[in-house]
This record gives C-alpha cells, sequence and structure tokens, in this order.
C-alpha cells in the first residue's frame, strides 16, 4: 500500500446537528453531493466524511453497539476497482482482520472494510466518480454554501 490517507468518516448519531456544528461553528463548506446520509468536506489533501453512526458501523460489517467500535472510519482509495481486493489481502497477510471484503457498494464504487491491529478500521475504496490524483490525493472539487 502507498502511505497515504483518503478520507476521514465519522459517524455522526444526528447529521443535521453534525453539519450545523461543522459549517456554521467550524465555517467548514460542504461539498456538493447531495445527501441526507452522509457530508463531505474537503480538506487540505484529503476529506472529512460524516456518516450515520448505525450506518457506518453497517458499512463496515461491525455491530454498532459492540465496546470495540468506535463510530470512526479511515479511508485508503485506490486507482481501480481490482486494488481494493489487493489492498485487503495486503492488510490481511499483515495481520489485519477484514471485517468485509471487496464488494459493489450502493453509491456506485467498490469497498471492503479491515481493522488493525488495535481496531481502528480502514476501509479500502474505489470511487469512480473522484479519481485520485496524480499524486494519489483524494479531492472533491465542488463546495455549497452553508
Amino acid at each position: 500500500m502507498e502511505q497515504r490517507l483518503s478520507l476521514i468518516t465519522l459517524g455522526v448519531k444526528d447529521m443535521a446537528r453534525a453539519r450545523s456544528f461543522y459549517e456554521n461553528g467550524l465555517g467548514f463548506k460542504r461539498h456538493g453531493f447531495e445527501s441526507d446520509d452522509v457530508t463531505f468536506y474537503q480538506m487540505d489533501g484529503f476529506v472529512l466524511g460524516l456518516f450515520g453512526w448505525d450506518a457506518l458501523a453497517e458499512d463496515a460489517g461491525v455491530p454498532s453497539a459492540e465496546a470495540s467500535y468506535r463510530g470512526v472510519a479511515l479511508a485508503y482509495n485506490v486507482r481501480t476497482k481490482e486494488a481494493v481486493a489487493e489492498a485487503l489481502e495486503e492488510a490481511r497477510q499483515a495481520g489485519a482482520k477484514v471485517t468485509k471484503e471487496a464488494q459493489d457498494v450502493f453509491w456506485g464504487g467498490h469497498n471492503g472494510y479491515f481493522s488493525d491491529l488495535d481496531g481502528h478500521l480502514w476501509e479500502v475504496a474505489y470511487n469512480p466518480f473522484a479519481p485520485l490524483d496524480d499524486k494519489g490525493r483524494f479531492v472533491m472539487k465542488e463546495t455549497v454554501d452553508a
């Protein structure tokens, strides 16, 4: 795997409250993607994502009520659909537990998850709508006013 972080995804229990905090409180500008269930903010070289608490756990293949679930996932985006399974296997060989095998997902991409040796969740994803730039950075260009 290349040494890179694409997204930090935070599980939130109230999306409207979380959006208000980040946009009105901190002044973040939301990416133009519209959804009641997910919000993205382009940061400097990576993206901060907000996703429903239970939905993030479900997407990662872990129980949301389990004490080891922290409501946070780090994302490592790859350049091809096939690279998702390759990265998951590399993590497995390094001692990670794959919690969700590579598969097509509802938003049109392809992903899987693993937990590292301390239980931190990593999503490995291919996003055909936001290809990595030439330096491997995940960049979402559009923003909307809060």
